[in-house]
């Protein structure tokens, strides 16, 4: 490596967790963590950290001229496509490298019971046909159901949730994963759950819920991700390392 890596990590993941941390070890980097500061708990992280973003593509423009960043590595959430679309765009302007890292998606398998919709507002016009839903949309999505009545929702979310839907019965867990299969086939069976309601988030740290619904043929509204700009992209960290050369 002939020039130290002035390195921007947009984060507010686990994967960008384990990539700062494994950044921050590699001699010749010069490393600094973006969080868009929506958890009020983050995990400790290594090296400068940032937190309430910068204000869209031109807020970061001047960031990355300030600290002549010359590379930023987006590990933002698969379903944070506006965090995407401003970095990738002011990297483009900036003439700097931009590389996305998302982890794999899930894939439909047998047996799975699948409803695809594209959005969060598909998903609610799909829950009206069923009774007992769990969501798991996170905290900050839930607005597009606050209109649907006469149903029981299980709300579960790693912080305090605001959801009053109305003439609705609603129970909240608050809790971070990762989940057993055991467990959330407990968690369904204890609430007569009758629909499930996802993101395709990828990883393992939630995908049990998934399983256990397979496991009890109860059907999984999921909703797809939302398209990436087109970039370079990794979903392995060692290759992503590998392509630097760090």
């Amino acid at each position: 490596m002939t020039e130290d890596k002035k390195i921007l990590l947009l984060g507010g993941t686990d994967d960008a967790v384990r990539l700062n941390r494994t950044l921050a070890e590699r001699p010749g980097v010069d490393l600094t963590t973006s969080l868009a500061g929506r958890t009020r708990n983050p995990a400790q992280l290594s090296g400068k950290t940032i937190t309430g973003g910068f204000g869209g593509e031109e807020g970061l423009k001047k960031f990355i001229a300030a600290n002549q960043i010359n590379l930023v590595i987006d590990a933002s959430h698969p379903f944070a496509d506006k965090i995407t679309r401003n970095a990738s765009a002011a990297c483009q302007s900036s003439g700097i490298r931009y590389i996305r890292y998302q982890r794999l998606e899930w894939a439909q398998e047998p047996g799975d019971r699948w409803i695809a919709v594209c959005n969060i507002e598909e998903a609610a016009k799909k829950a009206r046909d069923f009774t007992r839903i769990f969501l798991t949309v996170g905290r900050q999505e839930l607005a597009p159901f606050m209109g649907i009545s006469d149903k029981f929702f299980l709300i579960r979310s790693i912080e305090e949730a605001e959801f009053v839907p109305q003439q609705s019965e609603v129970t909240f867990i608050q809790t971070r994963g990762p989940f057993s299969i055991a467990d959330e086939v407990s968690l369904l069976r204890k609430y007569r759950i009758d629909l499930l309601i996802s993101k395709n988030s990828g990883g393992t740290a939630t995908y049990a819920k998934i399983e256990a619904a397979k496991r009890l043929g109860i059907p999984v509204v999921m909703i797809n991700r939302p398209a990436v700009p087109d970039c370079i992209r990794f979903s392995d960290i060692e290759v992503l390392l590998t392509h630097l050369d760090l």
